[in-house]
């Protein structure tokens, strides 16, 4: 939390999906960091500190958004919840159990504002 808000670090390699978290959560009041390349996003969540991540599945390499999410857990983070952003989304929940991969859950692209926001406030309740 920073100045009395949530961080919500938000990854994906394509900057509409990029803007359109931003005003959704900024409208929410929430602040907002974000990165293109799950590179980027590792050094983001070292210096941010953030209190919930949403993470794009494919970006720069098939298995980015995964290989992000390996990172943050060798980095001994386990209580940041961490949603897995996927056009993919109810396929890949199917296909594995989100938990073993150390995600809080996965979420559908595109996205829908009203459900994501409910979604991040039950999870960050004070």
């Amino acid at each position: 939390m920073q100045d009395g808000k949530h961080v919500i670090l938000c990854i994906d390699d394509d900057p509409d999906i990029l803007e359109t978290l931003q005003l959704i959560l900024d409208a929410h009041g929430y602040k907002v960091v974000q990165a293109a390349c799950a590179e980027d996003g590792l050094k983001v969540f070292k210096s941010e500190k953030p209190d919930l991540v949403i993470v794009d599945l494919m970006m720069e390499e098939i298995d980015s958004g995964t290989n992000f999410v390996k990172d943050v857990k060798l980095l001994g983070t386990d209580d940041v919840p961490i949603y897995m952003f996927s056009s993919m989304g109810d396929s890949l929940a199917m296909a594995t159990s989100y938990t073993d991969l150390g995600l809080a859950g996965v979420l559908q692209k595109p996205v829908q504002p009203k459900m994501l926001v409910q979604l991040i406030e039950s999870k960050l309740k004070s």
